[in-house]
């Protein structure tokens, strides 16, 4: 197997890489945000969302079947709108989705503020969708010939394509096979490790507003370090 050039082994650690590692480690965040002061939503995972909606009503728990039905269809309507944002308006340019995503945590953390006093520990549903919403959009960040090229959040196929390069590795490949896989993974989990932390640290009602603040500052390092164009410029 021939060994990669320079080049792809310098694409491990280039601009787009660094990027996709603070991204990754965004998503972390905030789906750990969504974990720990709620019923358990998840709005990175939508595996176990699409398990719990058609196992939800064997387990005879039809509102978590439906609430988690509620966030796929909220994960999904991100990712079209961000699309649609990507082909008419954000041409290449990373701080579009997380922009997005932003927008998104904050019309969250406004809505539970709303409703927080009834509920002071905990964040309620509704703000959980415009998260998977948020989540949704994310994943958009990174585009190649139409398609999505690293999905920030899908650790499963994230782990499956590492283990691939592994195996190419040790049969006569380069770490550059799997090593960008890995960091990727690393990153998400450092990630929702931080999110779990803050958790402990930061009440229910205001773990969106610091989810929504990190954001912000991780929208700002995209349009300052990586893009020099505005949001609507071609």
């Amino acid at each position: 197997m021939p060994k990669p050039d320079a080049g792809r082994r310098q694409a491990l650690f280039d601009a787009d890489a660094r990027l996709s590692w603070v991204l990754a480690a965004l998503a972390g965040l905030i789906g750990a945000a969504a974990f720990t002061h709620t019923a358990g939503y998840f709005v990175t995972f939508m595996t176990g969302n699409t398990e719990r909606a058609v196992l939800g009503y064997f387990r005879d728990e039809p509102d978590m079947a439906a609430a988690a039905l509620a966030l796929i269809l909220s994960f999904v309507a991100g990712v079209v709108v961000a699309s649609w944002c990507r082909r008419h308006y954000w041409t290449r340019h990373p701080h579009g989705p997380t922009l997005l995503t932003t927008v998104c945590l904050a019309v969250g953390a406004g809505t539970d503020l709303a409703v927080y006093q009834t509920n002071p520990d905990d964040i309620d549903f509704v703000p959980i969708l415009f998260v998977a919403f948020g989540v949704g959009a994310l994943n958009t960040s990174f585009i190649k010939n139409d398609e999505v090229s690293v999905p920030l959040s899908y650790v499963t196929g994230t782990l499956v394509k590492m283990g691939q390069g592994i195996e190419r590795h040790a049969s006569g490949g380069d770490y550059a096979d799997w090593l960008g896989y890995f960091l990727l993974y690393a990153t998400f989990a450092l990630g929702a490790l931080a999110g779990g932390l803050l958790g402990l640290l930061v009440a229910g009602w205001a773990m969106l507003i610091t989810a929504t603040l990190v954001c912000l500052a991780v929208t700002g390092y995209t349009y300052l370090h990586l893009d020099r164009h505005g949001p609507f410029e071609e």
